[in-house]
């Protein structure tokens, strides 16, 4: 399968060196791409350096458009697989192969890499993951997707999926979302269990009140988003949502 990884990231100058020494080490066969999203520390001059290719965007989009970007790359470039990998170092390449397995073999469209499938590695705070259950529990209700890690940036996407997230993937803060997204168009997921580490530099951009608004947002979204699940009701034999 031709694959291009996807790399979304913002002031991630320092971290990239790893994320690339990572990605050749283990995925040597893999298109890397670097989604620059506004950068201000030289970003996409460190991906360049590199030898990886750069897609520097004009201004901050946050996460979600600088995915989309990565995702109309690969469909526009006929790549049949893409893969999201964080520029901050937390998701290890190492789990690659797993990741892309249930797309190999044809049983699945997305996959996910879910840190609380097994057990050690990196998994936020408490406060943090009692968040990310409550995601996990309005995502079962309105779409039925049974995700352990609807947070995690951590996935791949088989060219199906491309498609559909090339033409619309959602902003802010998409990962939850994309999720209730590709059920909505009937998508087969998969979860695999992976590793993460924290991040070496930096420090993430989700602050105490950031999360309160990501919650609620997302939990918005979701509801909001056409679907199966909770609030879909059957009408003359036909699935409608309100």
């Amino acid at each position: 399968m031709r694959t291009l990884v996807i790399v979304p990231a913002f002031n991630e100058a320092k971290n990239l060196p790893n994320v690339a020494r990572a990605l050749r080490a283990h995925a040597p066969g893999v298109d890397v791409c670097v989604v620059d999203d506004g950068s201000t520390d030289g970003t996409s001059e460190v991906a360049a350096s590199l030898g990886l290719t750069v897609l520097r965007l004009p201004a901050n989009l946050g996460i979600g458009g600088a995915v989309q970007t990565g995702y109309l790359f690969a469909r526009d470039r006929g790549y049949d697989v893409a893969v999201q990998i964080d520029g901050d170092g937390q998701h290890d390449p190492s789990h690659l192969a797993q990741v892309l397995a249930p797309l190999s073999d044809g049983s699945a469209d997305v996959v996910i890499g879910s840190r609380f499938l097994e057990a050690g590695g990196f998994k936020s705070t408490a406060a943090r993951r009692a968040g990310i259950r409550y995601l996990a529990w309005i995502l079962r209700l309105r779409s039925g997707a049974r995700v352990t890690d609807p947070t995690s940036g951590f996935r791949a996407a088989n060219r199906r999926a491309i498609e559909v997230f090339a033409r619309h993937y959602p902003s802010d803060y998409p990962e939850p979302e994309a999720i209730a997204l590709a059920t909505s168009h009937q998508l087969r997921l998969r979860e695999v269990p992976v590793r993460m580490t924290e991040r070496e530099h930096g420090q993430s951009s989700i602050t105490a009140l950031r999360t309160l608004y990501y919650l609620v947002k997302v939990s918005l979204a979701i509801l909001i988003l056409p679907g199966r699940g909770l609030f879909t009701r059957r009408v003359h034999g036909a699935e409608v949502s309100p």
